[in-house]
């Protein structure tokens, strides 16, 4: 594909900087998706300035769910937009942004929550008990100066990745991006046996006769289920919401009155628990 390379690393920059008020759109429905969007959108704009139509059909397909650490965002955004720049196509770039969604989730918020705050802490809450006045206030400012860094440090590496990288890789983007999709798939099921819980209550008393002597067992349908295929429910739970999303375009609403619904009813009769 023919590269247009229109952005500079100024806009990468900028994009990585309007990162600080993607939570501010959070919402419900798509998460930090607005918010994503509008991180991106002066660069898409610059890029598509001259092609109105081709910037409405970018624009809404980063209209979608979407939820990952603020402070590592900026390496999905500036890859992503050094893929539109190449000219790779929406979906390869979408691919790939879906498919780093979960892995720096974890790495932003253990960097964040589990190394750099309790770090910080630490050291700050130490001076404050020696009577440092200033320490508050200093750890106030090494919080937000090492996840500014942490940000622009995301940013450029999204960039040399993307501007660099891609070039070598173009004939390879497309199974790449396959592969990114793969990962991102699996990602999202192993997430789904994890955190989706549903589980039968359905039981019954059976008899059993060993050596002449007869005694009640009890078989738990949960049980049986899982000695077939286990965590079969949460599956199941997780591909009906999907076509629900996907196919049937229900909104996270709609989708949280029946999953109360069904949970509440099913729970009531002893199917579920």
């Amino acid at each position: 594909m023919e590269s247009k390379n229109k952005l500079t690393k100024k806009d990468y920059t900028i994009t990585t900087l309007r990162s600080y008020i993607l939570q501010n759109s959070f919402n419900y429905t798509d998460y930090q998706g607005v918010g994503y969007l509008n991180s991106i959108l002066p660069a898409l704009k610059k890029m598509y300035k001259d092609d109105p139509e081709k910037l409405k059909e970018v624009a809404k397909a980063n209209l979608e769910f979407y939820n990952t650490n603020p402070h590592t965002i900026p390496f999905i955004t500036s890859l992503q937009l050094a893929m539109y720049d190449d000219g790779q196509s929406i979906e390869n770039a979408r691919s790939i942004k879906m498919a780093l969604m979960g892995p720096l989730s974890g790495i932003g918020d253990s960097l964040a929550q589990f190394g750099l705050a309790p770090l910080f802490s630490t050291i700050f809450a130490g001076l404050a008990l020696s009577g440092l006045a200033f320490a508050p206030v200093g750890f106030w400012l090494a919080i937000c100066l090492s996840l500014l860094a942490v940000k622009l440090l995301m940013g450029h590496l999204g960039y040399k990745l993307g501007t660099e990288a891609i070039k070598i890789l173009s004939s390879k983007i497309g199974e790449i991006s396959e592969a990114a999709n793969i990962v991102g798939v699996t990602v999202i099921s192993a997430l789904a046996t994890k955190y989706v819980k549903a589980s039968l209550a359905v039981q019954y008393v059976a008899e059993e006769t060993v050596n002449g002597v007869t005694s009640e067992k009890i078989i738990r349908m949960q049980e049986v289920l899982d000695k077939i295929m286990p965590n079969l429910l949460p599956v199941v739970t997780t591909i009906i919401v999907f076509y629900l999303l996907k196919k049937k375009k229900w909104n996270t609403y709609k989708l949280l009155g029946l999953l109360f619904s069904v949970g509440i009813l099913f729970s009531t009769l002893g199917i579920i628990k």
